[in-house]
């Protein structure tokens, strides 16, 4: 089962300085370290943001395309330092967040469930099952603020719509892409055993990885919209007795490096010419959770470093009650 996030984010570049961006970002990739290295994008800064819940996995390039700001982050850090389970999720969502990213594309490698899903093809998935096992910090809404925010469907149909666009394009180039599927979000970092890959299957799961959730859980909670991009690298273990390691992970993961690339690419040349769109503005997620939090928690009740977290989220989150 693949979970390294192909390909990498900024090469292993040390932050030298924090530039000044001049136009919002409002379009994020999170995934790993190649996917900032495009064709025609130009490096504007590298900003490492401290939020509430400490610093993001990694410093988050700022690149130009067609005039248009997009920032990419690499999940698991720039040399790929952190665990499934050590990935700062929260900062990681809250620092895009607060830099004005409201869409979200993620990537991520997969290991495959089903036969017809084969190493290097491509799946936008509609829904998610966790396996995750509360190790991992899931919410910003917690310690004297609470909000219930609905997670029916994981991910963003809109998003979803313009990655399946772009994939029909390249049909016939060595793109193939599956439009729709679950992802079973394991907690790892060790990979299935052969009794839980067939009971994943018998769920209908159709990808397994470690990486998506808790990510899409912050991002909806943070109203973004978020769609993940999954890739095969194998057919995790169910498949045969041959073992899955990250030897074989790797090997699919650069002889698809091309093709994920391009995929990428087209998806952000769409949302580019998009911007400041709803759907990349994320206006019909808008309000979500802040009604949830204020519904719930009365003022009495607030504590106010978590209120203070929620701000930084959402600037004058709290000023229609004051």
């Amino acid at each position: 089962m693949g979970d390294a996030d192909a390909p990498a984010i900024n090469g292993g570049q040390k932050v030298s300085h924090v530039a000044v961006i001049d136009q919002p970002v409002h379009i994020a990739v999170i995934g790993g370290t190649g996917l900032a290295h495009l064709e025609g994008y130009e490096p504007v800064a590298l900003v490492n943001p401290v939020t509430p819940w400490g610093s993001p996995a990694s410093p988050i390039s700022i690149l130009s395309h067609n005039g248009v700001n997009i920032a990419f982050l690499a999940r698991h850090g720039v040399h790929h330092q952190f665990a499934p389970h050590e990935v700062p999720n929260r900062a990681n969502i809250a620092a895009l967040r607060h830099l004005g990213v409201r869409c979200v594309i993620a990537f991520s490698a997969v290991g495959s469930l089903q036969e017809e899903i084969k190493p290097m093809d491509f799946v936008v998935p509609d829904q998610v099952i966790d396996r995750t096992k509360g190790v991992r910090p899931f919410t910003f809404f917690e310690g004297g603020v609470v909000g219930h925010v609905g997670f029916a469907d994981p991910f963003d149909a809109g998003l979803a719509a313009v990655v399946k666009r772009c994939a029909e394009h390249m049909e016939g180039e060595g793109v193939v892409l599956h439009d729709k599927g679950t992802v079973i979000c394991m907690e790892g970092p060790q990979f299935s055993t052969r009794a839980e890959s067939h009971m994943y299957r018998s769920w209908g799961g159709s990808v397994i990885n470690m990486s998506t959730l808790p990510e899409a859980k912050l991002a909806r909670e943070a109203e973004m919209a978020y769609q993940v991009i999954a890739m095969a690298t194998d057919y995790d273990c169910w498949h045969s007795f041959e073992d899955v390691n990250v030897e074989m992970v790797g090997k699919y993961m650069q002889a698809n490096s091309k093709n994920a690339k391009r995929l990428v690419a087209g998806v952000l040349d769409q949302l580019s010419q998009l911007d400041n769109s709803d759907l990349v503005m994320a206006k019909h997620w808008a309000g979500a959770s802040q009604g949830a939090v204020k519904f719930m928690t009365k003022p009495d009740g607030r504590d106010p470093e978590a209120m203070k977290r929620v701000e930084y989220l959402f600037p004058g989150f709290w000023e229609s009650e004051m």
